[in-house]
């Protein structure tokens, strides 16, 4: 990470001496230095996160287990109890969104085929303690604890949408042993996976508005920055963050519907309760992990199923507009183990369209493609 104050350091004891006193000897622009590196450091560093229990922050109001480092994980249940569960699913949420994401939650077939699913908020999320060394293995690994504390057994199936998809993928590199099966809705790209061809990335890259072009690239490249660049108001930062996504027009016409019906949204963001112990730490470090450099390339995994006892489903929809879908061909393409589900006519909300989390479920835990 890049410090302003240790910049100034190196920069004085690199034979810069003479100059540096120079330039403390003119009381005007000794202030003007000390007011720029008071703004550089309340700026590019964000305050602590409000962490949920304690004095001053949130309050805790849900359950939660203790990990294997001591953070807490918030989590939400759903369907049949875990004792008669035929079928155990973690779910892993998107970007700005929470445990509370019902987005292939179907209480019918949950009933009907004994499912048994668990959401929890991911670090910094909602009421999980923020993890600030967090990368997509300790996801996993926060993944595999939270199974283990709630007893699920020794495998469990795994549904990640969106920016969940560093739980996905993670799970399939890091805890194979201990899946059922993965299904990825929707899932996030990191353009440097060292697979793509470049001509690919770059094509696929200026798909995304040029503000997106921008915030992915602070991300990826200046990880330091992002804090200020996705709180300045000077140019525009992150659409997601700014709250106008780049959706297709199939996705806005579903919101049209759902809220002209009075339904939920398809990914409930709940804003306040996601960001509640700070940015840096929820969708800001999502960022910073979801685009910046992996410990491994998604597309050089192992099948995990190689006797196929279970299966591997990416879907996506063919208008997606936050992920463009030729990248999710070249990944299905490098990866022949995949089931690849690509969808004509659907946008990113995947699961929230007629019909497609029924097919989803049952394609995952029943085999039916």
């Amino acid at each position: 990470m890049c410090n302003p104050i240790r910049e100034l350091v190196i920069f004085v004891t690199n034979d810069n001496l003479q100059l540096f006193y120079s330039i403390l000897s003119d009381q005007n622009i000794l202030c003007k230095v000390s007011g720029l590196l008071a703004w550089a450091y309340q700026n590019l560093y964000p305050p602590p996160p409000l962490l949920c229990g304690s004095p001053g922050g949130p309050p805790v109001t849900g359950p939660r287990v203790v990990l294997r480092d001591g953070r807490h994980l918030a989590y939400n249940e759903y369907g049949v109890s875990r004792d008669v569960a035929k079928y155990k699913i973690v779910f892993v949420h998107g970007f700005s969104s929470c445990r509370f994401d019902e987005s292939v939650y179907h209480p019918e077939l949950f009933e009907e085929l004994k499912i048994y699913m668990v959401t929890f908020d991911r670090p910094g999320y909602g009421e999980s303690d923020p993890d600030p060394k967090r990368t997509v293995k300790s996801l996993a690994l926060d993944m595999e604890d939270l199974a283990d504390k709630l007893e699920l057994g020794s495998k469990f199936y795994v549904i990640a949408y969106s920016m969940g998809q560093q739980g996905g993928w993670g799970s399939l590199k890091y805890i194979p042993h201990r899946l059922a099966g993965v299904a990825l809705l929707a899932p996030v790209v990191n353009y440097w996976w060292s697979s793509f061809p470049s001509n690919l990335m770059i094509e696929a890259y200026k798909l995304q508005p040029r503000q997106d072009q921008w915030a992915v690239g602070v991300a990826h490249y200046a990880p330091w920055l992002v804090y200020w660049w996705n709180t300045q108001k000077w140019f525009p930062c992150s659409s997601v963050i700014a709250g106008k996504p780049n959706f297709s027009p199939s996705d806005l016409e579903l919101l049209a519907k759902r809220r002209a019906e009075g339904g939920p949204t398809p990914i409930p963001t709940r804003k306040a309760y996601v960001r509640q112990q700070g940015l840096a730490e929820s969708i800001l470090r999502d960022m910073k992990v979801g685009f910046g450099k992996w410990e491994f390339d998604p597309m050089e995994i192992d099948n995990p199923f190689p006797t196929n006892e279970g299966s591997v489903h990416l879907w996506h929809g063919e208008e997606d507009g936050l992920v463009p879908v030729l990248l999710q061909r070249y990944i299905a393409k490098k990866l022949s183990w995949i089931h690849y589900h690509e969808l004509p006519g659907v946008g990113h909300f995947v699961p929230s369209y007629d019909g497609k989390k029924e097919t989803i479920l049952k394609s995952l835990l029943l085999g039916e493609y």
